[in-house]
């Protein structure tokens, strides 16, 4: 399987993902079950057949099944499985999805694919509405499909786990502001939120996190208001808005046109970042007047980043 395109429309508040699923067998206290869920296709490189691999006993973490040759790649595969707490069915023949974000190469061993969806970020439900039987810090949305439910994965917060540098050095922070700017951030993962948290309270910013883009867009209308009223300025209350792409309800391409058709905000500036930012994808997030895009990798440049574009928009 190769990667689609997705978003072909930017701004539509869109995504396509790959539905796959875990088999658990029949226990003592209950019947086989299958878990769906689903990854953006944007991440997904190819689906291959699993080389049945064994967990080497050496590995630190019992996910761990090995590396494989692939193309010009040497990849780790991870059985999601075992990471999710998970007991999954034996079966002859596994899948294992190859993904490419953040600059990294990775395979994860599952039971089986079944199809690509498109959907609208409107339609993916919060997950801390349904109960798991697995710690769920991972779940960033939930898709209802007919008779199952789809559980999106964070994939970001399960490799930051197991190598916690996949954000970049996140100690040295790449510039401190010499006055405290304000920003308001919005990213759906805990593990990145936290991140974000630390690189710009070391930076010197005076920032505000939400969870996706509908929050933010209502928390700038919220500062809209406070604003008229106090008839001050609204860069006064938020002079960068800084924006994860993918997030459940809003996405940040949506978001960031809502900012630049806001008479208000159309001059704030905007950086997007993702895990999938590409040169092939960069060109979205200019054609919605995003000022500048990060990989995940770097989010230790965004003080930089926002740093240069609070000043050069105040000049």
């Amino acid at each position: 399987m190769a990667k689609t395109d997705i978003l072909l429309e930017t701004g539509t508040n869109e995504l396509e993902i790959l539905e796959f699923y875990i088999d658990m067998p029949a226990t003592e206290t209950g019947p086989a079950e299958r878990c769906h869920f689903g990854v953006n296709v944007a991440k997904v490189m190819q689906v291959i057949e699993s080389p049945n691999l064994v967990h080497p006993e050496s590995a630190e973490h019992p996910c761990f099944l090995g590396t494989i040759p692939l193309r010009n790649h040497i990849l780790p595969v991870l059985d999601l499985a075992t990471w999710l707490g998970l007991e999954k069915d034996d079966q002859k023949y596994d899948i294992v999805i190859v993904t490419e974000f953040s600059q990294t190469v990775s395979g994860f061993q599952v039971s089986g694919v079944t199809e690509i969806h498109r959907v609208g970020w409107g339609q993916v439900l919060s997950p801390d509405k349904f109960m798991s039987s697995f710690n769920d810090s991972c779940i960033i949305g939930i898709v209802e499909r007919e008779d199952r439910f789809i559980q999106l994965l964070d994939l970001e917060s399960i490799l930051a786990d197991l190598d916690p540098t996949l954000g970049g050095n996140i100690d040295e922070t790449s510039a401190v502001a010499t006055e405290a700017y304000a920003a308001l951030v919005c990213d759906d993962s805990p593990t990145i939120r936290a991140m974000l948290d630390k690189i710009l309270t070391t930076a010197n910013f005076r920032h505000t996190i939400v969870q996706n883009g509908d929050e933010a867009r209502k928390t700038l209308q919220q500062i809209k208001q406070i604003a008229h009223d106090e008839k001050r300025p609204v860069k006064d209350y938020v002079e960068i808005v800084i924006s994860d792409i993918e997030m459940p309800l809003m996405d940040g391409f949506s978001l960031t046109k809502w900012i630049r058709e806001d008479e208000d905000f159309k001059d704030t500036p905007v950086i997007l970042y993702s895990s999938i930012i590409t040169k092939e994808l960069k060109h979205k997030g200019e054609s919605v007047g995003a000022n500048d895009q990060v990989s995940k990798p770097d989010l230790h440049l965004l003080p930089e980043k926002a740093i240069k574009l609070i000043e050069g928009n105040s000049a």
